[in-house]
């Protein structure tokens, strides 16, 4: 090892020991600084001293100025990805699929992390050739971050919960569902959050479900509506769903064509093809496996 790389890895240790030492797992640069001065890194050296620890490996490069401790750190565990999240953005809520998964109301484990935040937050960017589109999410390592954006007054409905060492914002069931009957295609899709409700079934807080239903816009609450009538709750439980206004008929599946059956009452064209009978308008019904609807 040359000279300039021991000194290198001798005052870059001393500064991860420094920060793991305090509880810092996800640090900014700013806290970096704060705590260099005590593992004798000074000021000028410190942009190459934390370039130096991310080549080898024992910080991670999370976005410009945030980094995470590598679990190679001795007594160190992993940065949970809902944990990273949480640090990428603010506010931020780990949501849809990711928060689908975590409630148990699917068994299918999404290949992103999904988080909610708002249309005022700056999203992180990759740098050069890693530039992708924003829809394409963050990657970071072999984790994607997918970033879905919201106006300020529709972020609501989450609840702290805690995950390893830390405690992380995520969508409550309730939220998660609408979600889904919002933006399926980042639920897996739409029958995937039949399925889910299904599972959720008595647990379902009809209440906050309503609530929240008519604080986001009225697709969501005809949506909403059209569900839990078809899964047997009590119509007269959902007069608040029907009673709201609604200029022409909106898709059951927001991302699906433009064709079936319409259901007045509920102002819904149901264009789920396979998975909607017809016959369960008039009867009720739930819904079975797979998301399709037995009589």
């Amino acid at each position: 090892m040359s000279k300039d790389n021991l000194i290198h890895t001798t005052l870059g240790v001393e500064l991860v020991r420094k920060l793991a030492g305090e509880g810092d797992r996800i640090i900014t640069f700013a806290r970096a600084r704060e705590l260099a001065p005590a593992a004798g890194v000074s000021e000028g050296y410190l942009r190459q001293a934390l370039h130096h620890l991310t080549r080898s490996g024992w910080l991670v490069r999370l976005r410009k100025g945030l980094y995470a401790l590598s679990s190679t750190v001795p007594g160190v565990t992993a940065v949970h990805e809902f944990e990273v999240a949480m640090a990428l953005v603010d506010p931020a809520a780990i949501s849809h699929w990711s928060a689908l998964h975590y409630h148990g109301l699917t068994e299918q484990a999404p290949r992103k992390v999904f988080v909610l935040t708002t249309t005022q937050t700056s999203l992180p960017r990759a740098r050069g050739a890693e530039v992708k589109r924003p829809r394409d999410g963050f990657l970071i390592g072999d984790t994607t971050y997918q970033f879905v954006q919201v106006k300020p007054e529709r972020f609501f409905g989450t609840e702290k919960v805690w995950i390893g060492e830390a405690r992380v914002n995520i969508t409550d069931p309730e939220r998660t569902l609408l979600d889904g009957l919002t933006m399926p295609q980042h639920c897996g899709d739409f029958a995937e959050v039949f399925y889910a409700f299904e599972v959720r079934d008595e647990h379902l807080n009809l209440e906050r479900a309503i609530g929240y239903a008519l604080k986001l816009d009225a697709a969501t609450a005809k949506r909403l509506g059209w569900v839990l009538e078809h899964q047997g709750v009590d119509p007269s439980k959902l007069e608040q769903l029907a009673a709201v206004p609604i200029k022409g008929y909106r898709k059951l599946d927001p991302t699906g064509p433009r064709r079936g059956p319409c259901d007045r009452r509920w102002m819904i064209q149901e264009n789920l093809p396979g998975l909607v009978r017809r016959s369960v308008t008039s009867g009720g019904g739930s819904l079975g496996e797979g998301g399709k609807f037995k009589p």
